[in-house]
């Protein structure tokens, strides 16, 4: 059963987003690898992404960006910040946390916070976490920040995995609301397929040696087929799951907020929850897959036709495997 209704929400108040400049296009990628543009649309839905290029700028930059416009909007100061979460698995390092980076940007002096490690999950599991922390009454402002610099960590030279990811920030600003808010969540994971998408290199297991760059060890590997077998049911479960727990019927979802990895499990999701396609948010024809972003990019992008009251399903699969889905109610527009 859903947790028991609390009088004290956590309701997303305000979205901020990033995006570099540079654009990725699949004709770019034509004269990269061997791969087409008819291939890459047909099979993902991608068009093109964003690069950050600049390699002074990593991802405590973009993740900055999205949190300064996120509280812009709000018409709050960094100093009315309690805490920070950033999902990430592109950190700019081990540690210090990301978050400590975006909270010295800021000038957030009065926030802590830490990085959260869900791969394409992770601004999910973060916007949860952030979440408990404003329904017990710890903090009453929360950024939660999903960001990733992909560029960093896909092969260039692997035609299977460099045409999906793009780099890119999205942020929301948490605070308490009596009605409207997060009101359930599911999550899952199963490691025992942990070896279907992962970056072998980097960790304590295998730390940079010649040997480790030499065999590409620290990119992102990904073996498609059995991943996009998982995701397609996984994802489609899950929401299925939310919904019977919290009696929703399709008139009750104004829209599906999906993780940006394939436009078929985006589709295959939405037909299994019976919504049809103006209900679901989809960008991935313009940025690819930027996972921890891609959630609260569709946010910033759909912001505008969210009314109060809306509800939402928001649902993501990666690696780990980890997935899940949360149900909300909009709390402005």
């Amino acid at each position: 059963m859903p947790p028991s209704p609390s009088s004290r929400r956590a309701a997303i108040t305000s979205v901020g987003h990033y995006l570099p400049e540079e654009r990725l296009t699949n004709s770019d990628l034509e004269a990269m690898v061997e791969t087409n543009d008819e291939w890459i649309r047909t099979r993902t839905g991608i068009r093109e992404r964003r690069i950050l290029g600049d390699e002074q700028k990593a991802t405590s930059y973009m993740a900055t960006e999205a949190a300064r416009e996120a509280l812009d909007k709000r018409g709050l100061a960094p100093d009315d910040v309690d805490m920070i979460v950033v999902a990430t698995v592109t950190p700019d390092m081990l540690f210090p946390a990301t978050a400590c980076l975006v909270q010295e940007n800021l000038g957030a002096s009065n926030a802590w916070g830490f990085d959260l490690s869900a791969a394409c999950s992770g601004f999910l599991y973060a916007l949860t976490t952030g979440a408990q922390f404003i329904e017990t009454g710890h903090s009453d402002t929360v950024l939660v920040v999903g960001a990733d610099k992909m560029s960093s960590i896909v092969d260039y030279t692997d035609r299977t995995t460099c045409i999906l990811f793009g780099d890119a920030a999205g942020a929301v600003l948490l605070e308490a609301d009596d009605e409207m808010g997060l009101r359930d969540t599911v999550h899952h994971v199963d490691g025992e397929h942990a070896d279907l998408l992962c970056m072998e290199g980097g960790g304590s297991l295998n730390p940079p040696t010649h040997e480790t760059v030499d065999e590409h060890m620290h990119y992102l590997h990904q073996d498609g087929r059995q991943v996009f077998k998982f995701a397609v049911t996984r994802m489609a479960d899950v929401c299925v799951e939310v919904m019977d727990r919290n009696d929703l019927t399709t008139d009750d979802v104004q829209y599906l907020v999906p993780h940006q990895a394939n436009k078929r499990i985006i589709d295959a999701t939405a037909t299994r929850m019976g919504l049809p396609d103006e209900k679901v948010m989809t960008n991935i024809d313009r940025y690819g897959n930027t996972t921890a972003a891609t959630i609260p990019l569709c946010l910033f992008d759909w912001e505008e036709d969210l009314e109060r009251g809306d509800g939402l399903i928001l649902t993501a699969f990666g690696g780990g495997f980890t997935w899940g889905a949360s149900y909300l109610t909009w709390a402005y527009g």
